[in-house]
């Protein structure tokens, strides 16, 4: 949108962005004080230890923008959030929204080659799951200006910036730019914020992270599987798409499937937590087969 935007639609954005979070935040803040939840995590359904080395491509959503992917022989987890509650932490508690579905419990899950962040927003980086998942055999690839977010102990932590490639864990990283911002509070937006590209010998999958309607990625083609995000639009669609756009966006990558996330896990706006999946599926139409709808934790493979 940049500088261009008209002043009175800034305006009326801004407005309905403040009277969202009036909605939500105080009662989200109290429940963070008198409702505190401790930092820790479910148990895993038994697919999750099923993907093996055989498999060329397979994928799980684990809720929220978390997947765990196989691809090329290396197993891969993109952007894992397996707490409670997610925010700020002071002492014992963080103040944010708590998780409307089980989580996955970190030691449940198998070995792990690489782990992709996109950004740093508490919703996709968060520090006490990756510390549940230390381990010097892991690689991780997070955004520009993030790598100390990371608790030490992984093999290697490596920031990739838009256009930058890297051969890692058995397959190739690009980053590229999604239509979104990278703070992890108000005051550092220097940050970057990534959409990955994955390529192995067979298989090409893509992740989004989180984005508006962008044509940055019309320039990415053959995907097997494409991993949008479709929530928390309402009324943030100058920072999320509509589940319509993203439909528009994976059509223009004439990707062969679709795995929707980003939704019906944390309370982040104000549309129903049903609403995302039914718009997704009305857009697709007859091509709604191509839509992969799994329950969390569940395993697809082509």
């Amino acid at each position: 949108m940049g500088n261009s935007e008209p002043r009175s639609r800034r305006l009326r954005r801004a407005a309905a962005a403040t009277r969202s979070g009036l909605r939500r935040y105080p009662r989200v803040l109290t429940e963070s004080v008198i409702s505190p939840i401790k930092p820790t995590f479910g148990r895993s359904p038994a697919s999750l230890l099923d993907i093996h080395e055989h498999d060329p491509l397979a994928a799980s959503w684990l809720g929220h923008a978390s997947v765990l992917l196989r691809q090329g022989g290396s197993t891969i987890l993109i952007d894992p959030v397996f707490s409670r509650r997610i925010g700020m932490r002071l002492g014992p508690l963080v103040f944010g929204p708590h998780r409307l579905i089980p989580p996955i419990a970190p030691d449940r899950l198998p070995p792990i080659d690489l782990i992709l962040i996109s950004h740093a927003h508490f919703d996709h980086l968060d520090r006490p799951t990756l510390s549940a998942l230390l381990s010097s055999k892991t690689n991780v690839v997070t955004a520009r200006g993030t790598r100390r977010l990371i608790p030490r102990g992984f093999r290697h932590v490596i920031e990739l910036d838009w256009n930058q490639s890297l051969n890692v864990s058995g397959v190739r990283v690009t980053a590229h730019e999604p239509a979104h911002w990278g703070a992890r509070t108000a005051v550092d937006r220097q940050r970057g914020y990534n959409a990955y590209l994955i390529d192995s010998d067979s298989q090409r999958a893509f992740f989004s992270g989180d984005t508006a309607s962008t044509d940055s990625f019309r320039s990415i083609e053959r995907v097997d599987l494409a991993i949008f995000g479709i929530g928390a639009y309402d009324p943030w669609e100058h920072k999320h798409a509509t589940p319509e756009q993203v439909w528009s966006m994976f059509r223009a990558m004439n990707a062969q499937r679709l795995l929707p996330v980003h939704h019906s896990t944390f309370e982040l706006s104000d549309e129903h937590l049903d609403e995302p999946m039914q718009r997704l599926v009305r857009a697709a139409g007859q091509d709604r087969s191509r839509i992969i709808a799994p329950a969390p934790g569940e395993l697809w493979s082509p």
